[in-house]
């Protein structure tokens, strides 16, 4: 699991289920209780009866009755306090400070760590892809430098690409319609025969001029003179192959049209002896336009590549280059300020989170110290109460005896208190637990700084790799000239 996720599994998603109660010790009714046990009855009766003696020094039954009673509900309480004080120690510890600190220790400089790998293997990446630009760079450079060129490559691409690849097709298409056209005149099948005769005639025409435009003309542009003579063959093989099929085709509309059979001899025997003497007009319209197509097909095969013979693909290769470079660059960049918001919203959540913990824990100490106030405070309620309740028993018994009254009478009846000293928080420790909180939240917004430094280093080295990568070569040019 990466330093990040074991900080997201830390924090604190949801609130504890406990609910304080306003009520935790309920108050007695002393009047009420005084009624329930009929104290005023009973003391009143056995006064009349001269009970207890006046020498009695122990407690009667109804007085002890009335002691029971009150520690009984002092024990209820001192059970609810045990019970409230278990359920704050275990939000207490469920806040788990410690395991956060050491969470926050361990994982946030390794977040940063993490940052830097991820930034330097896209660095990495990246001075690979720019090496290999640059060779080609250089490919392109001694190349124009060796052919004496001093301008950009140019090539059909895109829509411009499409456009010309279109009129092409489209050339291909019209000859053939049109070659149908003027040929069914003698065949059997009519215009389905000619067109089929006619797409023989179109793929040389407008096919066979484009090849030869693209792989032999081309080359009269080349500086070296045996591909410039390849050039100029290809160029005159071009006329032969533009005037010769096209009056060939002429010749064959007359001959197919006069039904002769072995039209192609005849055709090859008017070229060889007359090869103008074309009578019909829609002949030397059908070579007029067959010569026009042609003549497009092979313009077209300049448009559509570059007229210097292999400067153009060497051009289209440092172009694609080029384009994956800054394409994974930008991808890179991107990346890593995802990285860079996922690790700072991670970071500033995590102290967040300890200023909630921190809160919590000061509301858990807070009505933790409640709960035993108000239990100091019910046992104080509870001895007043008992005396409360003694004071109306032996009331009512001094009002019918005719001797005196036993000394305790005038004794105060004080309950065992239970001690709650060693359960109130320790100020020390608390002060260190704040300090140790500010510690790990100035951490974790001294990591969050650290991200963004290292980003703007990760961003700042990203573009210095096109410097460094221009500077070697240029230094050792300098190197050879010096």
């Amino acid at each position: 699991m990466s330093a990040l996720g074991r900080l997201v599994n830390g924090l604190k998603r949801e609130q504890h289920d406990y609910r304080p109660s306003l009520e935790v010790f309920p108050i007695l009714n002393v009047d009420k209780l005084a009624a329930d046990m009929g104290l005023a009855q009973v003391g009143a009766k056995r006064g009349a009866r001269e009970e207890p003696a006046t020498d009695s020094s122990a407690l009667d039954e109804v007085e002890n009755r009335i002691i029971e009673r009150i520690e009984a509900d002092n024990n209820t309480a001192h059970g609810t306090l045990l019970d409230e004080l278990r359920t704050y120690k275990e939000r207490l510890t469920s806040l788990d400070f410690e395991g956060r600190f050491a969470t926050i220790r361990q994982a946030a400089p390794a977040a940063v760590s993490e940052f830097r790998a991820e930034a330097a293997q896209g660095r990495d990446e990246l001075h690979s892809l720019r090496r290999h630009l640059r060779d080609l760079e250089t490919e392109r450079d001694e190349f124009r430098r060796r052919h004496r060129l001093k301008r950009t490559a140019r090539w059909a691409s895109g829509g411009n690409l499409t456009l010309k690849i279109g009129v092409l097709l489209a050339l291909f298409v019209f000859e053939v319609f049109l070659n149908g056209f003027f040929l069914a005149k003698g065949s059997e099948l009519g215009y389905l025969g000619g067109a089929a005769e006619a797409i023989t005639f179109a793929l040389l025409n407008v096919g066979v001029s484009f090849l030869i435009g693209v792989a032999g003309v081309r080359e009269l542009n080349h500086r070296n003179v045996f591909r410039k003579l390849f050039g100029l063959i290809a160029f005159l093989f071009y006329l032969v192959l533009l005037i010769g099929l096209n009056l060939a085709l002429a010749h064959y509309r007359e001959v197919s049209g006069a039904l002769m059979t072995d039209a192609g001899r005849e055709v090859l025997a008017r070229l060889r002896t007359a090869p103008l003497a074309i009578a019909d007009l829609k002949s030397w319209l059908l070579f007029g336009l067959g010569i026009l197509c042609s003549l497009i097909a092979f313009a077209d095969s300049f448009l559509i590549f570059d007229p210097y013979p292999g400067y153009g693909p060497l051009e289209q290769r440092r172009g694609h280059a080029h384009d994956a470079y800054i394409r994974r660059k930008n991808d890179l960049i991107a990346s890593l300020l995802d990285i860079r918001d996922k690790a700072v919203e991670i970071l500033e959540e995590a102290n967040r989170d300890l200023a909630i913990r921190r809160s919590e824990h000061d509301s858990i100490l807070e009505g933790r110290a409640r709960v035993l106030r108000l239990f100091a405070a019910h046992q104080a309620h509870l001895d007043r109460t008992a005396n409360a309740l003694l004071a109306v028993y032996r009331e009512a018994n001094q009002g019918t005896r005719k001797t005196p009254a036993p000394a305790r009478f005038a004794s105060s009846y004080a309950i065992e208190k239970f001690p709650i000293e060693h359960e109130l928080p320790d100020t020390p420790a608390r002060e260190d637990l704040r300090r140790s909180i500010a510690d790990s939240q100035a951490v974790l917004v001294g990591q969050v700084e650290a991200v963004h430094a290292e980003f703007e280093r990760a961003f700042a080295s990203y573009r210095e790799i096109d410097d460094l990568i221009e500077e070697r070569p240029l230094a050792r040019s300098n190197a050879k000239a010096a």
